[in-house]
């Protein structure tokens, strides 16, 4: 962990190095792959619903459907 920490430590000592637009411009770029990285991760949640889906992996029913098949 304290390795982590110092990493993370010496990122923002060198972004607080750069000058303030450069530092807003860096922001926007990490903003942006973040919520990149969101969207991939979704799709791939997506792409593996669907497979489970179309493998018929994936039952319907409600919540008393699920606890009489606990149940069983």
């Amino acid at each position: 962990m304290l390795e982590k920490t110092s990493t993370f430590q010496k990122a923002i000592e060198a972004v607080e190095a750069l000058d303030p637009e450069a530092q807003a411009i860096f922001v926007d770029i990490i903003q942006k792959r973040l919520k990149q990285q969101r969207r991939d991760d979704l799709l791939k949640e997506i792409a593996q619903a669907e497979s489970d889906y179309a493998q018929g992996n994936v039952r319907r029913g409600s919540v008393a459907d699920l606890m009489a098949e606990l149940d069983e």
